[in-house]
């Protein structure tokens, strides 16, 4: 059985195909919060191809797209740094 963490890679990898992929769980940082309850925090790093000439927003909604399955039963939050290849 794959855990949380494992089927967001690769629910990211698949839609992305990032060269560069870091994914956090901060849920610790955020216990205590009401928050807490309906899932666990992350913090996700991607480097793509697919994010060349998009927008910022345009850009989360492939992440959060990738992450549909996810959104509802398990990622309570999620911050996202989406670049694509070549932007500091």
């Amino acid at each position: 059985m794959s855990s949380l963490p494992d089927n967001i890679e690769t629910a990211l990898r698949a839609a992305l195909q990032p060269t560069e992929f870091m994914l956090q769980d901060d849920s610790h940082l955020h216990a205590g919060h009401a928050g807490a309850r309906e899932g666990s925090h992350y913090t996700v790093r991607l480097v793509s191809t697919r994010f060349a000439g998009l927008n910022r927003v345009a850009r989360h909604r492939l992440v959060y797209d990738a992450l549909r399955p996810y959104m509802q039963h398990g990622i309570h939050a999620l911050v996202i740094d989406a670049r694509a290849p070549g932007e500091a």
